[in-house]
């Protein structure tokens, strides 16, 4: 496969997506960045299992003379597409009997016993019931937005959970839906159960078995040199490089962060870790999670009426599950259809899963301004258009 799509088919379809739609899209993306917009993008589209598409265009850094071109491989920080990893992870625990739904979040945090409720009035009053692992799984435990805490970076894991044991939640376990801590607190949980490192257990179950290489916390300085700069714009809108040093890990950080922190990966190492979610928990003959637990995964699992707020943006016309969004609303203006399910990054990576259609689309970028200015929520929905346009022959699955 060359960097610019599949070879070697005669036909004008592969996977029943139309070469020319390929190349529209394609050539969708590649204006982007020759808008100035970004600085790079790489993308892949994959269904029934096959990469249909994978393409790479643009510069790692645009300050460096002469220019050196990103490439299908080219390694990128995913931050919070991260999540979705580390909810399989923790479902590999549960399917050990390590941990129950309805157990209660102190269980396994007798620091977080007790904890009290801040009311609109600013009263403190008890939770109505428990925070439970499924809420805490999807968002929902009680937890205010990272925007209402301040660096719980600063520390280490455990200093996280102390000083969240001294603050109210922000809502009635199960009455709201923040995106917070919740899953930097699954790490914590995961290490308490496993007694490994969150990167160690994440390496041995998920990465190393799936053949994820370029996957971690960590980059070797044998990779550095393809790692992409990160961009931002300038006062006048023109992009300029993020210095490298600060921007990834050169050893194990102290704060080992299931919720983003610096991890890295690749579109093919994310292709691979996605179509075994999209399998039912099964790639290249090894079964990593039982059908019944993926389902449940993409199913929502949100109380009725349940808002999901994303700092000021109220998420119309999703669902969560434990480790996704997914479409529930037929006009949501992304463009992905029903029952396809996703999540993103801060520095602007985007991809969906669609098992209606069988098909999985990635999308790297790397932008202090991601999830604007072109960024994500934006190349997202020009992505599903032109990819939907494309897609010929519906599936059979």
């Amino acid at each position: 496969m060359s960097a610019n799509g599949p070879t070697g088919t005669n036909t004008d379809t592969i996977q029943g997506i139309t070469k020319e739609g390929l190349a529209e899209f394609n050539a969708r993306m590649h204006a982007v960045v020759d808008e100035g917009k970004q600085a790079n993008i790489v993308t892949l589209i994959a269904r029934h299992g096959e990469i249909v598409n994978c393409d790479a265009y643009g510069v790692l850094d645009v300050s460096k003379t002469p220019p050196v071109p990103v490439k299908t491989d080219s390694i990128f920080r995913i931050a919070s597409m991260t999540k979705p990893i580390t909810a399989a992870a923790m479902m590999m625990l549960w399917e050990e009997g390590k941990w129950a739904l309805e157990d209660p979040v102190s269980k396994f945090i007798p620091e977080f016993e007790g904890l009290k409720v801040k009311q609109d009035d600013g009263e403190l009053v008890p939770q109505a019931s428990p925070m439970t692992m499924r809420q805490l799984m999807s968002h929902s435990a009680g937890f205010g937005g990272r925007q209402e805490y301040p660096d719980l970076r600063d520390g280490d894991l455990q200093d996280m959970i102390d000083f969240l044991a001294q603050q109210p939640l922000f809502f009635q376990p199960g009455k709201g839906w923040r995106y917070g801590p919740s899953v930097d607190i699954q790490g914590y949980i995961m290490q308490k159960l496993t007694g490994q490192f969150v990167d160690v257990f994440l390496e041995e179950r998920i990465f190393a078995p799936l053949g994820m290489v370029d996957s971690g916390f960590v980059l070797p300085p044998s990779k550095v040199d393809r790692l992409v700069n990160n961009h931002k714009p300038d006062d006048n809108g023109k992009l300029v490089t993020i210095d490298l040093p600060g921007t990834y890990n050169t050893s194990r950080p102290k704060f080992l962060g299931a919720g983003g922190g610096l991890m890295l990966s690749t579109v093919k190492d994310y292709w691979r870790f996605s179509q075994m979610i999209l399998n039912g928990g099964e790639f290249e003959g090894k079964h990593y999670l039982k059908a019944s637990t993926v389902e449940m995964m993409h199913s929502n699992v949100l109380e009725p009426g349940t808002s999901m707020m994303l700092g000021r943006h109220k998420l119309d016309g999703l669902g969560f599950g434990l480790g996704y969004a997914i479409v529930q609303d037929p006009a949501l203006k992304t463009g992905q259809p029903l029952e396809s399910y996703f999540w993103g990054g801060l520095y602007g990576t985007w991809f969906w899963i669609d098992p209606v259609n069988d098909m999985i689309v990635i999308g790297f970028i790397n932008i202090i301004s991601g999830t604007t200015m072109a960024g994500s929520p934006l190349l997202r929905e020009v992505s599903a258009r032109l990819i939907y346009k494309a897609v010929k022959e519906p599936s059979q699955n």
